[in-house]
């Protein structure tokens, strides 16, 4: 037990290790390249005025929110499979990022809001999806199947109700709308990622004390039952914590496509069938959000720079279609 147990330790100390590389290098990198030892001097407050500037201001606020978004996509994709024990089951594709953009959009393009009221609006938007989808999948209770699928129909009535929203608006401010619609770490300030910070360190305990319940209900609804799970409450507390990561991270950063899809599979590959995979869930999220920055600054062709959000969707669009083929033949063969 104890050497499964450190078996399962070694990817999480990969991954932590391969995160702090990326964050040494996103830190670095740019058109005033911080070496090793300024990177250093400056993190401690010795640095000149220009590398305290640059750190400060531009480079480190969005490694940060990258970090934090991505631990809080990648656990909320782990919950979101685990307790609907459906590979699809995403906040990406079950509408409640839509939720967000569709809310924030309305409010950027319509009402004219601008800053904290955005994410505000953001927040509820997700918020109301999840609620929305909830409700109308509830049959005594929460079924995946049901969930999955109502999710994925009002994730295509919001990109709907969004297309809506883009053609009717005036063309100048649908710009800023794209850029945030994609998901970008750009431009954010140290008290949103206080607000995100502080939203994840309220809704990890509470996850990490109904992780037991979470494995449990892996194993299906009467076995769960039988060995005092409280399935449907549990269930909800596991999917409500779940949507409050992802609802927080989409108002600051918008909705960084498929981190939340594609790093809990990649956590379970890893540590074996039947993890819930939770911890290093997270930090295979962060790693994904900070390498895409990273890429998307400062290693495409022809010094081209574009957000966070649409170097993820490169990555993740192509996995979603592999393993919808898988799935399709796999359930050929058994036929």
């Amino acid at each position: 037990m104890r050497g499964m147990r450190r078996a399962g330790q070694l990817p999480l100390a990969v991954a932590v290790v391969v995160l702090l590389a990326l964050v040494v290098l996103a830190l670095s990198l740019g058109d005033l390249a911080l070496g090793p030892a300024v990177l250093a001097r400056t993190l401690v407050g010795a640095g000149d005025a220009t590398s305290e500037l640059v750190l400060f201001r531009l480079r480190l606020p969005r490694v940060v929110v990258g970090v934090l978004v991505g631990v809080g996509f990648g656990i909320a994709g782990a919950i979101f499979q685990a307790v609907l024990r459906n590979p699809l089951a995403s906040p990406d594709v079950l509408g409640i990022s839509g939720g967000a953009s569709v809310a924030a959009v309305t409010a950027m393009l319509v009402l004219g809001w601008t800053g904290p009221a955005v994410s505000a609006a953001a927040l509820v938007g997700a918020a109301a999806a999840a609620a929305a989808i909830a409700g109308l999948a509830w049959r005594d209770g929460i079924v995946g199947y049901r969930f999955v699928l109502i999710g994925v129909a009002i994730a295509m009535l919001i990109n709907a109700v969004l297309g809506y929203v883009l053609t009717r608006a005036d063309v100048r401010g649908v710009a800023d709308a794209l850029v945030w619609m994609v998901g970008s770490t750009a431009s954010v300030r140290w008290r949103e990622i206080a607000l995100v910070a502080g939203a994840t360190a309220v809704v990890l305990p509470a996850v990490a004390l109904a992780r037991r319940s979470l494995s449990v209900l892996q194993l299906g609804d009467d076995l769960a039952r039988g060995l005092g799970v409280r399935v449907d409450r549990q269930r909800l507390v596991l999917l409500g914590a779940a949507v409050a990561l992802v609802a927080v991270g989409t108002a600051v950063v918008g909705p960084i496509a498929f981190v939340a899809f594609v790093a809990a599979p990649i956590a379970r590959r890893l540590l074996g069938a039947g993890s819930t995979a939770l911890a290093l869930a997270g930090a295979v999220g962060a790693v994904i959000v900070t390498a895409a920055d990273v890429v998307g600054q400062h290693l495409l062709p022809g010094g081209v720079q574009v957000p966070v959000g649409i170097v993820t969707g490169l990555v993740g669009a192509p996995y979603l279609l592999w393993l919808l083929a898988t799935a399709n033949r796999t359930a050929g063969e058994a036929s």
